[in-house]
This record gives structure tokens, sequence and C-alpha cells, in this order.
């Protein structure tokens, strides 16, 4: 049609768009701030270790399958995903363990070892949970929230759903045992948000999790953004790296130019922002004075900051799992000192993944390659990250020395970070949170950032802080509401 659609980030939800927009017809061109593509999915590489360096676990496959057969290919054919087993493997701070398993059956079997009663819990937890995914995911993840009078269609079965409820609450209605009820209420971290504030909504992952289960892309997620740069390229899409957007100039409700930070002047027909919504109005548009989400943007929660620790290890670390969710004995108060109080505690949980349990590939040979996730308070809070980046990394490394990996101390090798502070400079990522604005009820769906701006004709967002969240289904979800935005309007 030649029309010019320009895409700004290449995360995956930038990504996805570039392909379904170039299927669509537009001439497509995607600008990336970085060296390479992929955001927070880029890949580092230090001395024959790599590292994954966000996220790392696949659900929904067939978000993914659907980009390759846009072109009539077939994902199979270059992205071999295989199945973990367990899922993930909880450790507890006395020592304790809980493996969520692939199966029902196994993952009685470990909910036995703490309390029988709650295998009657869980059966009950998972089938709210298909209620939920059958109207959150299946009837609302890829469709515009754009009209107020769209969401009042869905308030009457969020209501039933009881989606004013927080995660945590659905957990604890079903479940007694305190362990359990941190192993099950955990998932809304995995999307920056507190299982004690996030929506309800959320509790759909759980059923998501059974529907298509847990997976790892051998090679990681560098290999799957590897395999869609081919794609992008075979398929026409232009990319540009190095290039960051600087300014949006608009005229009569349009952005005609986008000026970067070489100094070109990119005219567009049609722009999709796949970075962070208020920055993007923030930053690009700051001049205009435009204010978007339905909350005041002063008024906004964000999602928690990340510190996360990349390594390498000079012997294999055999009973780590792939993933290990490390729990120190707080929980709820905690999450209340790092969403809320917004201060660094002496204690901390952690998220650890471990790609060399599955793919030798990530470290030479006899070694492990990791990386050690730790939620923090965003920039909001008062941490001076130049000080604390490496108290927090030695108390970390002390911790899992003291725990489930001997002789860490001893064995690591090749130690780096990224704090809040790189998530902001690398990401653009509003006060350097992991995952844009928190899931809570009234940031979710039409009360979140639209997939298109209500006044500029031409602005769409494919991102984590827009419909229908963060996480890879989520932003791969993004992708396909704008499709569907821009289908209508060229039908209409």
């Amino acid at each position: 049609m030649n029309k010019k659609a320009i895409v700004i980030g290449s995360g995956f939800g930038g990504i996805a768009i570039s392909l379904r927009l170039k299927k669509l017809g537009y001439d497509t061109t995607i600008i990336e701030k970085l060296d390479s593509l992929g955001g927070r999915a880029r890949v580092f590489e230090v001395n024959g270790f790599r590292h994954d360096a966000g996220p790392t676990v696949i659900t929904a496959p067939f978000l993914f399958d659907e980009l390759f057969n846009l072109f009539g290919k077939k994902r199979e054919d270059y992205l071999n995903f295989v199945p973990l087993e367990p899922w993930y493997r909880y450790y507890f701070h006395d020592g304790r363990t809980f493996d969520y398993c692939s199966t029902i059956e196994k993952t009685n079997d470990q909910i036995r070892k703490f309390d029988q009663r709650d295998v009657k819990g869980y059966s009950k937890l998972l089938h709210q949970s298909k209620k939920i995914f059958d109207v959150g995911f299946t009837k609302l993840a890829d469709k515009p929230f754009i009209s107020f009078f769209k969401m009042l269609g869905v308030i009457p079965n969020l209501i039933i759903l009881k989606s004013y409820l927080t995660v945590s609450q659905i957990v604890n209605s079903y479940l007694k045992n305190p362990y359990l009820r941190k192993a099950f209420s955990i998932h809304p971290l995995l999307v920056g948000g507190d299982p004690h504030t996030t929506t309800s909504i959320y509790a759909l992952i759980h059923y998501l999790e059974r529907k298509w289960g847990v997976f790892f892309c051998m090679g990681g997620t560098g290999k799957i953004v590897t395999e869609l740069k081919k794609l992008m390229i075979e398929s026409g899409i232009k990319i540009k790296t190095k290039t960051e957007a600087k300014e949006f100039v608009l005229k009569d409700n349009k952005i005609t130019k986008i000026i970067t930070n070489k100094g070109e002047i990119i005219n567009p027909d049609l722009v999709v922002c796949n970075g962070d919504p208020p920055m993007i109005y923030s930053k690009l548009l700051k001049k205009y004075n435009l204010s978007r989400p339905v909350i005041k943007e002063k008024k906004l929660l964000y999602s928690m900051g990340l510190f996360v620790l990349f390594f390498g290890t000079k012997k294999q670390y055999n009973n780590v799992a792939h993933h290990t969710i490390w729990m120190t004995e707080r929980f709820k108060s905690l999450l209340n000192d790092i969403f809320k109080n917004k201060i660094l505690s002496e204690d901390f949980s952690l998220y650890i993944h471990r790609p060399t349990a599955t793919d030798k590939s990530f470290a030479p040979e006899g070694c492990d390659s990791f990386y050690v996730l730790c939620p923090v308070p965003n920039l909001q809070g008062n941490v001076n990250w130049d000080t604390e980046s490496e108290h927090l990394k030695n108390k970390i490394v002390k911790e899992l020395s003291r725990t489930i990996m001997p002789d860490l101390e001893e064995t690591i090798t090749d130690v780096f970070w990224m704090n809040p502070n790189d998530f902001k400079n690398d990401y653009n990522s509003m006060h350097g949170a992991g995952f844009s604005i928190a899931p809570i009820f009234t940031q979710s769906a039409w009360f979140r950032y639209h997939n298109k701006d209500k006044k500029i004709k031409n602005l769409y967002f494919s991102a984590a802080g827009s419909h229908p969240g963060a996480g890879i289904p989520g932003v791969l979800s993004s992708a396909k509401v704008v499709e569907n935005i821009i289908k209508a309007e060229l039908n209409h």
C-alpha cells in the first residue's frame, strides 16, 4: 500500500507488530536504541558464558507460531521449544522445597508434602483460574480497550470473576498452607506486580501454564530474537540499530516527523511504540504537554525495580533446577518494603535462572551459566545504586553459597549486573521500573495505557505498559491488539 510504518523499540512486542504490519502491506522499519535487537531480551556473552538478559520462561508458544505462520513458515523449523520439569523449584527459608511440576499428579504429590487438604484446594484454584482465563485471556487479551463503552461491556464478567480481589486473596481462599500460599501467589511478580495488590485477573496464569506448558527455547530467548530477525529481513522489514527516537513532531493531530539521535528525520504514516508509554509522552511528546492515562500520571503506580546479577561458575551445580524461586522468610512485608515503602531491605527473595540445566551451550564445558533476579525498589525510592549494587551482590552470593550453591564464593566468575539505573538508561524505562506500570485493577484494560492514542491519529502502543500488560504473552498479545485496530481502520 506504500504507506510507511515506523516501530520504535525492538522488544518482542516491537518485533511482533513489525511482522504483523509487514503482512498487512506496510513498508515497515523498526528502530532500536541499542546495538542489537531484543530490548530486554538482549543477550550478553562474556568469556564463553552466555546470558539471556531478560525473559526466560516461554508460555503460550502459539503466539510465536503465529508470527512464522504469517509468512507460511513453521516455528518448529527455526526454534526448538523443550518442556521443562519441574517448571519451577521453590526453596524456602528453612530449607524445604516444592517442585511445581508439569502434571497435576506430580504437583499434587508435592502439595501433600505440605498439606494433604490443599490438594483439593489446588483443584478448586485451577478451576477458578480457568474461568478467569476463559474471559481474561481468550476473550480480552487481544481485544482493544480504547473505548470506555467497551470496558462497560465486560465489567459484569469481571465482577462475576471477582477481579476486584487480588491474586493473593484468590489463592488464599483456596489454599491454607502458608508455604503453598506463597508459591502459588508468585506469578504476578513475573509481570511486575505485588500479589497483594495485583488484580486477580492475573490468576489466569495458573491455567495458562497448564493449558500450554512451560518451555525453554534451546539457544535461549536470544535465539528467538535471532530467528525472528531473519524472518524480518526475509520479509523486507528494515532494521536500524543504534537509532533512538528523540522527538515527535505533530501536525493536525498526527505524527508527521520523527527526529532521531543521528539528526535523521523520518516521515511516518503510522507509528507504533514498543517503548515505555509514560516515557514516550514525557520525552518524545514533552512540548505538547499531553496526558494520556485515565489515572493522572503523577498518581500512577509502577512495577518494582530489578537487580539482575549475571555470572558463571567454574563447576556445575546439578542439583539446581532450571528455574528456582529462592524465598526469604518474609513475604508480604518484604513486598510492601519494595513496592510501597520503596526501601532496600537486608533480606531478599530471588529468581534464579540456570539455562545450563537444559542447554549446555550457555557455558564452557564443566561450567554453569546463571542469572539471579532480585526484586528491588524502583528509582522512586532513595537507593544509591552506585554503592548498593556491590553490597547487594555480595549478600546474594553469600546466601546462595550458604544454601543451594555451596562454595559459590570460590567458584563464581565473570560477574556483572544491571540495576534500576541501567533499566532507565538502556530501556528508557520510567523510574527504572522492570515492567512499566503495575498490573493493579485500576491500571488494567481500559484503565491502562491505550493501544491507540485517543487524539494522535497515527500513534499506537505495543508494549508492556499498554493493554494487556507485561510478560511475553502480554506483549505478543499487545501486537495483536494493534493489528486488530489497524485492520478495523483499514476496513472502515
